[in-house]
């Protein structure tokens, strides 16, 4: 991905540590929506400004 002034460049090697904060389990990164999606928790956490907000009350449900 490139670092442009609306989507900044996101660390893949920090991508791969973070985890999900409610049920512990590994994260899939969704480029295009930019966020980190937690199958396990049914969960999107956004990534604002280049930086993941790992917090329950700002992810987003996700669609079955």
């Amino acid at each position: 991905m490139t670092d442009t002034p609306d989507r900044p460049a996101i660390d893949r090697r920090m991508l791969e540590a973070l985890i999900c904060p409610l049920t512990h389990t590994t994260l899939r990164y969704d480029a295009e929506a930019r966020e980190l999606i937690s199958q396990a928790a049914g969960l999107a956490f956004p990534i604002r400004g280049g930086i993941p907000v790992m917090l329950a009350d700002e992810a987003r449900e996700l669609d079955d």
